[in-house]
């Protein structure tokens, strides 16, 4: 997320006098970590600390999203393939739209996704101190955002104004506590409601477009463009993205959807159905392909948007959870370990000194 000058937080419109007095009595609150603040780090680390390959998370991530681009290249060049069978020169306008449809809606969200920064959750005694660091600066860095977003964006309607008046007055004052309640009030308020609209409305695109297409490899082409910008919106809303590992089991269902996708539009489910109906549609031929086309599109759309849905609620449960996350971390003691470490090593240094002087004399 691009990093803006303190200037950018305080671009709302000026809030009265009374309406600020309410604001700071409002953020004195203590925020929200389910009584967890006493936590240390390493019972903290008992508790949420997963053991996992921070390297192998990113290069399995990796090979996701490639496998993802993979698939989209490879059903874009049959399409083109097929049409410059057709003709030649279509063709070549198909290749470069094919091109264009691969730039918006691969390419671009997936650096969007991959680009967002996340919270730091799965530490250990030596990386908490760290991991606090980096989460209190991504804080500042989404309330700047969403700061700026709604003083500059009229009629956005993704988070609640008074929420954000009293949040650019706890950045102003540097209020840490006023800040995180803040935002646990605008993640469990009005984002939640613009996070479900957008997953709505993803799923109806979904749906609609498998409907009218009335082929496997473009509904599976269509569910991962809509998958993929679903949760590109979906971060850019919250302000940051899951972790490498959840993010990786994203893109995995990005892929289970594409394939479950391409499965039922080759089903024939329609004319299955139609053909059990064949008695009583004996008289009218043209009836039963009519009613398989139809059954056909009703069910890949709905397949298709309840797949879309699924992905979306999968993903701003993952938001969710490591947001709740770093909230209970930033409460947690972390003892000054590099400190101790120092300490510890002055006094072995004094001690070896003390111990070489008798030997010498």
């Amino acid at each position: 997320m691009k990093k803006r000058g303190k200037s950018a937080e305080l671009a709302l419109v000026e809030v009265p006098k009374e309406a600020q007095e309410q604001a700071k009595e409002k953020v004195q609150e203590k925020p929200v970590s389910d009584g967890l603040s006493k936590l240390t780090i390493y019972e903290y680390e008992q508790r949420y600390t997963k053991r996992q390959n921070v390297r192998g998370a990113k290069f399995f991530l990796r090979f996701l999203a490639a496998t993802v681009g993979v698939l989209i290249f490879g059903v874009l060049l049959l399409v083109s393939l097929k049409v410059y069978e057709l003709n030649k020169y279509a063709g070549y306008v198909a290749g470069v739209v094919s091109l264009m449809l691969y730039i918006a809606f691969f390419i671009v969200p997936t650096v969007k996704i991959m680009r967002a920064d996340y919270f730091e959750t799965n530490v250990n005694a030596y990386t908490a101190k760290k991991a606090q660091r980096h989460n209190r600066r991504l804080r500042h860095e989404i309330a700047d955002k969403v700061i700026d977003l709604t003083s500059r964006v009229e009629g956005v309607g993704w988070y609640d104004s008074e929420v954000v008046g009293r949040l650019a007055i706890a950045m102003r004052a540097g209020d840490e506590d006023g800040i995180k309640i803040c935002l646990t009030q605008l993640y469990r308020g009005s984002v939640k409601k613009s996070a479900r609209d957008l997953i709505f409305r993803s799923a109806m695109r979904s749906a609609m477009f498998s409907a009218s297409s009335q082929s496997a490899k473009v509904d599976a082409l269509l569910v991962v463009f809509v998958n993929l910008q679903l949760v590109k919106d979906l971060v850019f809303l919250y302000g940051f993205r899951p972790s490498d590992a959840r993010l990786a089991r994203i893109f995995g269902r990005v892929i289970q959807n594409s394939l479950v996708a391409y499965g039922v539009g080759t089903a024939n489910i329609g004319s299955t159905v139609a053909k059990a109906m064949s008695g009583a549609l004996k008289g009218i031929p043209l009836l039963g392909t009519a009613i398989a086309a139809l059954v056909d599109s009703s069910v890949q759309g709905l397949v298709n948007g309840t797949l879309t849905t699924v992905i979306g609620y999968q993903t701003i449960k993952f938001l969710n959870e490591e947001y709740k996350l770093q909230d209970i971390l930033d409460g947690v003691e972390v003892e000054d370990t590099e400190a101790e470490i120092e300490e510890t090593r002055e006094e072995l240094e004094k001690q070896l000194k003390k111990e070489k002087k008798p030997a010498t004399a």
